[in-house]
């Protein structure tokens, strides 16, 4: 008998199958059972990204049990787009939320409405995936922290580069193995040529100061908080620096398009750059140690210089591992319980001290002066 109809007629006498189990004689992973997906409302859909999760949900993690958006023409287009039933969409959160009884909210809403989801979903003992950045300022994140820890549910935010295995890479590489020695400092580059190819209704908060908590500053910025914090092991800098223009005036009327953040760490320091008025996109951080330097180059690339070596090793890092490599796995597998995601840079403390870092930031483009973190 070969060897496929032999554990056929094993899955039909299920005895034999945990008798043979319990010996070894077959793998565990043959008898292993799919997780059920995980039940998700969306909340919003005026942040572009809400596309690439659509695409991507459908893959077994994610069951959309509703989606509320307020705005009909943009509810009506999306329905027609990814040919959703009518029954799914709704105007009232706190209703549908009732209602539906989802495990998890995932926001693609704007900015500013990112506490008004938490406050609907964590006494619902609902968890809630954002888009980065995590809130529009310090005093929200705050509120929003307090409310997920008093109804002790995960409040996740999702960035692009959490997925990027050569940023991965070159955290072990430097924070795991210290192959760089001592950090001295990161410089990341964020941005691309502007967001005015993107939908009208993404575009109108994007560059709304109160909606998006700034420009180039907020979209980009948050990113390089994120990441120098995750690479500093959640360290908050000591103080910060920032310079906020607008080289586009009669393009971006009410925001920054250009930001230039520096951090102040103990032997230590971290440059952002954030950008809307750059030639191409780009998302690459430079970390500089005393015994090296690695340079992520895409999402997979990077090289890397180790003394006494006169020039860089360019290299690619391997795909990350389920279900780490993309946020609809990730999250998933999180809110199963799976998976811990402290200390990573979706995590609510690493996002904490970046929604910090961009107070500051503001604070010191505004006033034209250095602002220390409170110790």
């Amino acid at each position: 008998m070969s060897k496929r109809l032999r554990l056929a007629a094993l899955l039909a006498q299920p005895l034999a199958l945990l008798a043979l189990l319990l010996a070894g004689s077959i793998p565990l992973h043959a008898a292993e059972t799919k997780a059920p997906p995980v039940k998700v409302v969306i909340a919003g859909l005026v942040h572009g990204h809400v596309n690439g999760f659509l695409k991507r949900a459908y893959q077994g993690s994610v069951e959309i049990v509703g989606i509320y958006e307020p705005n009909r023409e943009v509810a009506n287009r999306y329905r027609e787009r990814y040919k959703f039933d009518e029954s799914l969409f709704g105007t009232d959160l706190a209703k549908m939320l009732d209602e539906r009884k989802p495990q998890a909210i995932w926001a693609f809403s704007n900015t500013y409405d990112h506490l008004a989801v938490v406050e609907a979903a964590a006494p619902r003992k609902v968890h809630v995936i954002v888009e980065k950045p995590l809130a529009v300022d310090k005093p929200a994140a705050d509120r929003m922290a307090a409310l997920a820890r008093e109804h002790k549910i995960h409040l996740l935010t999702n960035l692009e580069t959490t997925w990027y295995s050569s940023l991965a890479e070159a955290h072990r590489i430097c924070v795991q193995e210290k192959q760089l020695g001592v950090i001295t400092k990161i410089v990341g580059h964020f941005g691309h040529p502007g967001p005015d190819r993107v939908e009208p209704e993404f575009l109108a908060w994007l560059t709304d100061p109160k909606l998006n908590g700034g420009g180039a500053s907020s979209d980009f910025g948050c990113y390089g908080g994120v990441i120098m914090t995750w690479l500093r092991g959640n360290e908050r800098p000591q103080a910060v620096t920032a310079v906020f223009q607008t080289n586009r005036p009669e393009t971006w009327t009410t925001v920054d398009d250009n930001a230039t953040l520096i951090l102040e760490y103990p032997q230590a320091q971290g440059i952002i750059q954030a950008s809307w008025d750059w030639s191409f996109p780009r998302k690459d951080v430079e970390i500089y140690g005393r015994k090296g330097i690695i340079r992520t180059i895409n999402p997979t690339d990077y090289d890397i210089r180790l003394a006494p070596a006169k020039r860089p090793e360019e290299k690619t890092a391997a795909p990350l591992a389920e279900p780490y490599g993309t946020s609809v796995e990730y999250f998933a597998a999180v809110i199963r319980g799976e998976i811990d995601p402290s200390g990573s840079q979706s995590s609510l403390e690493t996002n904490l001290i970046a929604v910090e870092i961009q107070d500051a930031a503001c604070e010191s483009a505004r006033t034209g002066k250095k602002v220390e973190l409170a110790k």
